[in-house]
């Protein structure tokens, strides 16, 4: 009884928490501009099918890849054991689904287990390199400090977990052997990993000895889950859960073409219409916001974008194949999304210690957090979308921003502004009109 009420007050304090942080997440995305991504649903279900549950874009580079996916299906997996620990910790049963599902149940308990032998592997793998192997793409100057620790206790999480997997299993395969498990019975549950490696570990250990390992195991094993679910709000882990609405609401048109500036647009429209009466006043809202050229601060941003922040797996795969950064200029993809998603997190708790309210603090994102000459380095080639496993798009924020420096604050290089007073005055990039480009035809 005591034990069934212990799981169920952690169980209410984890999923608490966890609803908690969620709303505060749900809370800073909504800050975003309004953006309409509900066109295409077929399409829309299609990319989050392939690219956030299939995993597709991953297949890129083959062997992280398939070790990705070895904890990826783990992950998922293992939540169906999840669901009888949940009815075995409330009630006080012990493996309750094991007669009604028969040999069914110890199939997928043994997948359970091989996936995780796949996923230990994959996960020693990857702390390796990070820390052993040193690839360059994971060990830039923007995951100096906390997103280093962050990756490596995330991976640590993950081992601990599996251990307390194969220690519960483990554990109470040589009770059961014994006839003295919590499952009435003796033989062996034949799961295909803890059937040799429980024996083999635990078969000198006394029966008290054995009931306490089985306990730590799976008492662990329900903590960790608890604590990797909140541990998500403060880790790039959250594309775990935000990978599929990020997928559903990605950018589905064409790469390269840029949105255009309703007001802007309605003005060129004007401007070309024979029609219209270029002496009429124009109806202007005097309680209305003015409307804003580009973005200077997340709030500028749109709702999708902010989403991108929170979905960022700061994988790097953009970075190591932007132009830019490769020729050695500022701009990295990976850090324009981490920059975003710190400015985000500022303003909320700003929004926090306000009582609901955001206080100007006198940041912002550009400058405080962005330079222009990060955003002056971009090509515009979509490297970056293209590279990102999640349709993320960093481009869509460098290009709102550079739309703020250029619309609101004439801040544009010089270079940029001489091509575009060239094109006012002489209807070409260069210094001279495109009637002189003719000239070579009089020549002799």
């Amino acid at each position: 009884m005591l034990s069934s009420i212990i799981f169920i007050a952690l169980t209410a304090v984890g999923f608490g928490f966890f609803a908690l942080n969620a709303k505060k997440i749900y809370r800073n995305i909504m800050l975003g501009q309004s953006v309409n991504r509900t066109d295409r649903s077929a399409d829309r279900w299609k990319n989050m099918l392939l690219v956030a549950f299939g995993q597709k874009k991953m297949f890129a580079r083959p062997v992280p890849a398939l070790l990705h996916l070895a904890i990826y299906v783990a992950f998922m997996i293992t939540q169906i054991e999840l669901i009888e620990i949940f009815i075995d910790g409330i009630f006080g049963t012990h493996r309750i689904f094991k007669d009604s599902l028969g040999g069914f149940y110890t199939f997928m308990i043994s997948l359970i287990e091989i996936l995780s032998v796949g996923a230990l592997t994959a996960t020693i793998f990857f702390l390796s390199r990070r820390n052993l192997l040193k690839l360059p793409r994971l060990n830039m100057k923007e995951l100096l400090g906390w997103p280093k620790k962050d990756a490596n206790l995330i991976l640590m999480m993950e081992l601990i977990l599996v251990f307390c997997i194969f220690t519960m299993n483990g554990a109470d395969e040589v009770l059961f052997n014994m006839g003295k498990s919590h499952y009435e019975g003796q033989g062996s549950f034949g799961f295909a990993v803890s059937q040799h490696i429980g024996p083999a570990i635990f078969g000198s250990f006394s029966e008290g000895s054995l009931h306490i390992l089985e306990r730590v195991g799976w008492w662990g094993h329900f903590i960790m889950v608890l604590a990797f679910l909140n541990y998500l709000y403060f880790s790039k882990h959250l594309h775990i859960l935000l990978a599929f609405p990020n997928t559903y609401f990605a950018d589905l048109n064409p790469m390269g073409q840029f949105d255009n500036l309703e007001s802007v647009t309605n003005e060129v429209k004007l401007m070309m219409d024979p029609n219209a009466d270029p002496f009429a006043a124009p109806v202007v809202d005097e309680n209305a916001t003015p409307s804003k050229f580009g973005a200077s601060d997340v709030m500028d941003l749109n709702k999708v974008q902010l989403l991108n922040a929170y979905s960022c797996t700061e994988c790097g795969r953009c970075t190591s194949a932007c132009p830019a950064n490769i020729t050695g200029k500022k701009l990295s993809p990976r850090a324009i999304m981490m920059k975003t998603r710190d400015r985000l997190e500022e303003v909320g708790r700003n929004i926090d210690a306000n009582k609901g309210t955001f206080v100007e603090d006198g940041k912002s994102l550009l400058n405080d957090y962005i330079t222009p000459e990060e955003l002056w380095a971009c090509n515009t080639c979509n490297s970056c979308v293209e590279e990102c496993p999640i349709d993320i798009s960093p481009l869509s924020i460098i290009m709102d921003m550079r739309r703020y420096l250029v619309m609101e604050q004439s801040a544009a290089p010089m270079e940029l502004n001489s091509m575009m007073s060239n094109i006012e005055n002489n209807g070409a990039p260069w210094q001279y009109s495109q009637m002189d480009r003719l000239n070579w035809k009089d020549e002799n």
